[in-house]
């Protein structure tokens, strides 16, 4: 039996590098861990690993019979679609507390900051384990990727900390501008396929019952979607009948301008008003200062669904 460290389905910067960082400190305490993935790299996560020389995890979407520390989540919706069947050993997660259940104790470390690898950075020192200078890079990176570089409502004093520290063992002199220079990847728009967008950074969520599909693209000028932007609506209208979700909203979030316009298809018409304060106009509406799907839009709309 084998130990696998693995990330939520369409993972992101956090679950690839958290995956690859905790499997490494596994391995350095006598604990044999794998580092795995549920899915593709995204253009942000593939320019991390490649500025660091690190290789992607292993593509493995089967867990049966095996051991699995989850990574950056503990919910159903978004973990292997065959985890009762393996032995869950541990969780490291930054969200709510999801409904993953277990026959067994586990390590848990879950705490409320940025991002899982601020976590897995208090892991290191935890058990007193040196951070090689490329696992670091990637664990800062995927730091500044989840508080989207500190500005996120998200981020912590220990977010802060732990990227000063691990800029400090990379040799990173100037960790704002890697911050920006990942997110101009992250606005490369151009020439994806409408659906490889939506799918990007994407979530289903279980809200009583309801599934509840929420995307978000995190760019550094909304422009870049002025010719897209009705192709991503008929999108997610699409992917809503496909999955037979109550809603789906797909986040279009302005980095410098800080703050995110909604793209909604649902069953509920009232439901931005409700969970926002705000309507919507033609199924889009502008919610000023937000910039976190797990802080700022996912909890408003469970309390409309509970």
């Amino acid at each position: 039996m084998s130990m696998y460290v693995v990330g939520h389905k369409i993972p992101d910067s956090d679950s690839i590098c958290g995956a690859i960082a905790l499997a490494y400190l596994k391995n350095q305490i006598g604990e044999a861990a794998i580092p795995a993935r549920l899915g593709e790299l995204s253009p942000e996560t593939a320019f991390i690993l490649d500025k660091f020389g690190l290789e992607s995890p292993e593509f493995k979407t089967s867990y049966a019979g095996e051991e699995v520390y989850i990574v950056d989540h503990s919910e159903l919706t978004q973990a292997p679609d065959d985890i009762a069947e393996a032995t869950i050993v541990g969780i490291v997660d930054h969200h709510k507390l999801g409904d993953l259940t277990t026959s067994t104790p586990l390590e848990c470390w879950i705490r409320p900051v940025g991002c899982s690898n601020t976590i897995i950075k208090m892991m290191f020192d935890f058990y007193n384990v040196e951070i090689p200078k490329n696992i670091a890079g990637i664990m800062l990176c995927a730091i500044l990727s989840d508080t989207v570089i500190f500005k996120s409502p998200t981020c912590t004093t220990a977010d802060i900390k732990c990227v000063e520290a691990l800029a400090e063992i990379a040799g990173i002199e100037d960790f704002k501008e890697l911050g920006m220079d990942m997110f101009k990847v992250k606005s490369a728009v151009e020439g994806t396929p409408v659906r490889d967008l939506v799918m990007r950074d994407f979530k289903d969520f279980n809200m009583n019952g309801e599934l509840v599909g929420i995307g978000q693209l995190e760019v550094i000028d909304l422009s870049v979607f002025d010719d897209i932007k009705e192709e991503l609506e008929a999108d997610i209208a699409a992917m809503k009948v496909e999955g037979n979700r109550h809603t789906m909203i797909l986040l279009l979030t302005d980095i410098m301008k800080e703050g995110s316009e909604l793209l909604v298809v649902s069953d509920n018409a009232e439901l931005t008003e409700k969970a926002y304060g705000k309507a919507t106009e033609n199924g889009r509406v502008w919610l000023d200062g937000v910039l976190s799907r797990k802080k700022q839009v996912v909890p408003q709309l469970q309390e409309i669904f509970a």
